[in-house]
């Protein structure tokens, strides 16, 4: 690959600087082979500094799960080392785990100023964190953290306040793009700085890490300007209500749908704690301004003619709480659906979630709404960029390495592929995952170690204690039931007293119960007949005799598979 003059000489500067042999250690903790979890370590000596803070939100196999953060084992055995952690934007894959993290990490938190408040808001839910030492900064402020000098570079995504960082440490200069795209007409008028992207380029750039999540679409993101546009047309034409559904945090967004609704003589309510929050912090931070007198309470909706309210909501994934399925199901206190409703679901189908909008797609048009969603009309575009825009950081940096992050191991791999298409040499091109050490040094890099990594589960006030084999029995309870045999036992000669009884949950309707629990009963007294004597007054052997012949039972009589807990009362 081509390097003009500046940047050779940059090199060279760079590696005379990395005398220590143990050079720069970059490890993901989260964020790369999954969409979520978002966590980068960077080590130097005995220095290191943490990038973003997310959750994931569970799969459908995960039961009963709140939420899902990192595991920190790696920051935990390395406590004394970390001196920061610096956040890109405020969304949840950024921010989310950050509660739990800070528990037991005491550290600065630098971030921009819309980033830090949602974080204020969230911690206030979390009793134990303590007080935080926040660090404000702004695009093109530059901060000293040990031995990384750190520069915010404005970029455009879905929620305001956004940064890219460039980093330099003693071995070279790294670029991590946070979460952009490229929109020449954004919604809040925040362009992504290409000047300054481009300027590091021009310096030269080590290693760029950059966002990945769509690097399978072609071509560009449409503009913002062009959603407005859509969007206005969808308001100016609704004969009654419009409700508009969107994620809390794209402040640009709800300023712009504001801004029209305004325009055409329509009064805005919010329904949802997030969105009332979120557009208060916004306007508190000077991010959003309210038109005078276009914003009426919810509980005075009633007072106004439906062609003139337009009423913003979350819940455009379906959640089951949220505000517009509560809408959707008839159970809201303060919104009821009417005839000549337009519901806009102004969002993208977060893959896993189709089932629940769908499903809430047509409890609301059963109730006479007229609801347009992304797959019937341009009303979202994605905060990241598409693979034109991911082509065009690639040749602004031009980085002697490159390292995908932020996507699915399929989308690391789509964003490898462009960076050999723009000429990145394939020695050059690090396809990392989460729990890889990267090691640059003396103008080299590559994957030399791998460091504990995971999942941590959220149930409730738990962290970390529902491990899979929790979530595989919760598997098996709701798919198979639970069988409970009862006996009393006398624990001199091992004889049956009373019982077997047996309690079942969601394994046989209930006119069938006594015919099949008769002749389980049947097979545990064969099979406490097969225990040998002096193992009769063992209770452990004869519970797993018990559980196996009733395993064999049900499977062959049944072909299920229920959990089965035998309780052995001794007398």
């Amino acid at each position: 690959m081509h390097h003009d003059g500046p940047r050779r000489a940059l090199r060279l500067g760079a590696q005379d600087h990395a005398a220590q042999p143990s050079g720069l250690r970059l490890i993901p903790l989260g964020g790369l082979g999954e969409i979520g979890l978002n966590m980068m370590v960077l080590e130097y000596g005995d220095d290191l500094i943490v990038i973003d803070s997310g959750l994931m939100f569970p799969e459908d196999y995960m039961l009963g799960i709140d939420m899902v953060i990192p595991d920190i084992t790696y920051l935990r055995q390395n406590k004394d080392k970390v001196r920061a952690i610096i956040l890109t934007h405020g969304h949840e894959d950024h921010i989310g785990a950050l509660p739990f993290i800070l528990k037991e990490l005491k550290v600065p938190v630098y971030g921009t100023p819309f980033t830090l408040a949602l974080v204020e808001e969230k911690l206030q839910e979390h009793e134990g964190v303590g007080k935080v030492n926040f660090k404000r900064v702004r695009p093109r402020d530059q901060v000293e953290i040990g031995p990384f000098q750190v520069e915010f570079i404005r970029t455009c995504h879905s929620i305001v306040d956004g940064v890219g960082l460039g980093i330099t440490t003693p071995v070279g200069i790294l670029i991590h793009t946070g979460d952009f795209k490229i929109d020449q007409a954004p919604a809040g008028g925040e362009l992504t700085d290409l000047r300054k992207f481009a300027e590091y380029g021009e310096r030269g750039v080590l290693a760029l890490l950059s966002d990945s999540t769509n690097a399978e679409r072609e071509g560009h993101t449409l503009s913002e300007r062009e959603i407005g546009q859509k969007l206005e047309e969808i308001i100016r034409v609704s004969p009654g209500r419009v409700i508009v559904a969107l994620f809390a945090s794209n402040i640009q967004r709800i300023q712009q749908v504001m801004d029209t609704a305004v325009k055409f003589g329509r009064k805005v309510a919010l329904v949802g704690r997030n969105i009332v929050n979120n557009t208060r912090i916004a306007r508190e931070l000077g991010y959003m301004r309210l038109p005078p007198g276009g914003l009426i309470d919810i509980k005075k909706i009633d007072h106004y003619p439906p062609d003139k309210l337009l009423l913003f909501t979350t819940g455009s994934q379906g959640e089951p709480l949220s505000a517009l399925s509560l809408i959707a199901t008839d159970s809201h206190k303060d919104v009821q659906i009417q005839k000549g409703d337009t519901v806009v679901l102004s969002s993208r189908f977060i893959p896993g979630n189709e089932k629940a909008i769908t499903h809430m797609i047509n409890h609301l048009c059963r109730r006479g709404a007229n609801v347009i969603y992304e797959k019937i009309s341009a009303i979202h575009v994605s905060g990241h960029g598409y693979r034109e825009e991911l082509r065009m950081m690639l040749n602004l940096i031009r980085p002697e390495y490159f390292i995908p992050i932020h996507g699915e191991y399929r989308h690391l791999v789509q964003h490898i592929q462009l960076a050999r298409e723009v000429g990145i040499a394939e020695d050059k091109l690090l396809l990392a995952e989460d729990g890889d050490v990267i090691l640059l040094n003396n103008g080299r890099g590559k994957i030399v170690d791998r460091v504990e990594v995971g999942k941590v589960f959220v149930d409730g006030k738990g962290v970390g204690d529902v491990e899979d084999v929790v979530l595989r029995d919760r598997k098996q309870l709701s798919e198979d039931g639970m069988v409970i045999p009862v006996m009393v036992i006398n624990e001199k000669t091992g004889e049956v007293v009373s019982g077997p009884d047996i309690i079942s949950r969601g394994v046989i309707f209930e006119e069938k119960m006594g015919e099949v629990l008769e002749q389980a009963k049947a097979v545990i007294k064969d099979a406490l007949e097969g225990v040998p004597l002096d193992s009769k007054t063992d209770d452990l052997a004869v519970e797993e005799q018990v559980r196996r012949a009733l395993k064999r039972f049900f499977r062959k009589e049944m072909d299920r598979r229920p959990v089965i807990i035998p309780v052995i009362i001794e007398m």
